[in-house]
């Protein structure tokens, strides 16, 4: 506080020494607050643990994270917190996993290792702050040894887990899992054909919960209540009803980050949607680029290790640059209105193609070339159909009337689905390229050219708060 009150030519500096110094404790303070032990030996025995979690794997089986481990032979004290096992072989004929059951089996199990080539992902990195101690796979069926015990983490998950099993129900094959990583998060219904060719085609953003999701969510819960309100003469006339929509459209985007598990892209999701949702609130714009600057400070300083994640980069580039090119054409001449809508898919689409290739290509070492005609008959399905569509079904859920909102948003995702297929069968469809060098702005960040995270935080607070300073020095 005292930064601010300097004389304006000293103040920006002073709040930038400042911020770097935070970012050290932050970063420190979160490396620190996660550690636990980490199986440090190649491990083969009876595990026994509470499911956790429940995902897929890359060979496509299903995948469990367990806590509250028990290893044979394995101190208290050296027994890893978290654990993560692949069901493979045999263990798929066991007990069906069951959120907050507690299983036991028999699996190799080895600490999480570092990257495969120099300068390439980090699992050991991404497993410390996800709190996982070792990782392996089992082959012997699993065994229940107690009844599922349940916290409020546990009963949320358990929801998330009847929700996409009623989904996949309503819509089997690849159509339902895509809708149960729509609105739960839960991908393992989803095979790897149709991912591969969500990837291929540059489509694979609209699988996951980010903040796409959250803002077609939040913008149309938003709507929904401001056309309820107007209906309403003595609400519409006496009452704050843009306010009223903002907070309706917030509680819509919490339920949505609790429903969909609450990982760490959906909480950046809903950061961002919270941060523009309160300055609506605030009578301030929702959308600048001192609220995207904002968002990403709050990201930041709850998971520092946020910056080194790809989703991170590109998601702050993407809304960075949309908001920048917007402003710059609020008061450009858009031609009819029929055209206005048109005209903002395809510079949205663009815009965010441009300003996400550099780094993606960066971090997954392959370009789309046919990603902006995916996106373009894509989106806007997602937007005016899937998503009113998955509000649909929850408003009818209690009436046991979802699947007619399901069936439409069935509708939506098979065509999203069949475009995808069809671009990714276009003949260089996708392009890879080799890694930049250490140089590359994008992998200074990424941790190639600098590998001290509390640098990395301290860059990323001074940088992206780099707005609020300069509105302070203006």
């Amino acid at each position: 506080m005292m930064a601010w009150k300097l004389p304006e030519s000293v103040s920006p500096l002073a709040v930038f020494l400042a911020l770097i110094a935070v970012g050290f404790v932050l970063a420190g303070w979160r490396a620190h607050s996660v550690a636990g032990p980490v199986l440090d030996w190649r491990y083969y025995g009876a595990t026994e643990g509470r499911i956790v979690g429940i995902d897929r794997s890359g060979s496509d089986a299903v995948r469990l994270t367990l806590d509250r481990v028990k290893l044979d032979r394995v101190a208290p004290g050296d027994t890893p917190r978290r654990l993560r096992i692949s069901l493979h072989g045999d263990a798929g004929l066991g007990v069906l996993p069951v959120p907050g059951l507690r299983v036991m089996t028999t699996a190799h199990l080895s600490p999480p290792s570092g990257p495969v080539e120099p300068g390439g992902f980090d699992f050991q990195r991404h497993a410390w702050f996800a709190e996982l101690g070792a990782v392996g796979y089992a082959r012997a069926p699993l065994v229940a040894i107690a009844p599922a015990d349940f916290d409020l983490a546990q009963m949320v998950f358990r929801w998330r887990m009847a929700v996409s099993k009623r989904v996949i129900e309503v819509l089997p094959g690849d159509i339902g899992g895509f809708a149960a990583a729509v609105t739960t998060g839960d991908r393992s219904g989803i095979s790897r054909d149709a991912l591969e060719a969500l990837r291929a085609s540059n489509t694979a953003h609209l699988l996951a919960i980010s903040g796409l999701h959250m803002g077609l969510l939040s913008g149309f819960v938003f709507a929904l209540f401001r056309l309820c309100f107007a209906l309403v003469p003595p609400v519409a006339l006496c009452w704050p009803a843009r306010k009223l929509a903002a907070c309706g459209a917030l509680a819509a985007a919490a339920v949505y980050l609790a429903l969909s598990g609450g990982n760490v892209a959906t909480e950046r999701a809903f950061v961002m949607v919270a941060v523009a949702l309160c300055a609506v609130i605030m009578d301030r714009r929702a959308l600048s680029l001192r609220a995207v600057a904002m968002a990403a400070i709050i990201v930041l300083a709850l998971r520092p290790e946020a910056l080194m994640d790809p989703g991170f980069q590109m998601s702050f580039a993407a809304t960075t640059a949309l908001v920048a090119v917007f402003g710059w054409m609020r008061n450009l001449p858009t031609g009819p209105k029929w055209a206005a809508p048109v005209i903002g898919l395809v510079v949205s689409s663009a815009v965010a193609g441009l300003a996400t290739a550099p780094i993606g290509a960066a971090h997954f070492n392959a370009v789309a070339h046919y990603g902006l005609l995916a996106n373009l008959t894509s989106v806007p399905l997602m937007g005016a159909l899937v998503i009113p569509a998955a509000v649909l079904a929850l408003l009818l859920a209690p009436f046991g009337a979802e699947a007619f909102g399901l069936w439409i948003m069935g509708g939506g995702l098979a065509w999203i689905l069949w475009v995808a297929e069809t671009v990714s069968s276009l003949d260089g469809a996708r392009g890879f390229v080799s890694g930049p060098g250490p140089w590359a702005p994008c992998q200074l960040f990424c941790g190639k050219g600098v590998r001290d995270l509390a640098a990395l935080q301290s860059s990323a607070l001074l940088l992206l708060s780099g707005r609020l300073v300069i509105a302070r020095w203006s």
